[in-house]
């Protein structure tokens, strides 16, 4: 072999080092991404069992109730649509009817909604961007977001 062909055959080996690690840095990505979703887009096209996800809306008004131990059902809407929400834990403090909200789970097999996080707005005027804007164009929030 010549420095010719060593050269071109370390270049080789380092553009596939490369090419591997960034093929292992792109499926761990794709592995951990929960998509965002608003309850009128999963009756359009509903999500597979166990696919993690973002639903976010509106608490809506007499929906929460409380079950044994910590564990607690109240429904997400946009003003189109709705899904039930099954959490078991202590929820933010500022979780109440009416206010925006966004959580993360899956559908079980049965098709309800684990969320296994619950965020609640934080002062007056935040929602979380994706839930304003698409609660503004349905009609049903008016508030001021702020990032």
């Amino acid at each position: 072999m010549n420095r010719k062909q060593k050269r071109l055959a370390v270049i080789a080996g380092g553009v596939g080092f490369i090419a591997v690690a960034v093929l292992l840095v792109l499926f761990a990505l794709s592995r951990s991404v929960s998509y965002f979703y608003m309850p009128s887009d999963l009756a359009e096209k509903p999500v597979g069992e166990g696919t993690r996800i973002r639903l976010g809306g509106l608490v809506e008004e007499g929906s929460i109730k409380r079950v044994e131990n910590s564990n607690v059902l109240f429904t997400v809407t946009d003003g189109s649509g709705a899904v039930e929400v099954r959490y078991a834990g202590i929820l933010p403090d500022l979780f109440r009817e009416g206010q925006g909200v966004v959580t993360e789970g899956r559908f079980d097999q049965d098709g309800a909604f684990h969320a296994d996080t619950v965020l609640a707005k934080h002062d007056e005027n935040y929602m979380p961007k994706e839930v304003a804007d698409r609660l503004k164009e349905d009609g049903v929030w008016e508030g001021e977001t702020s990032q």
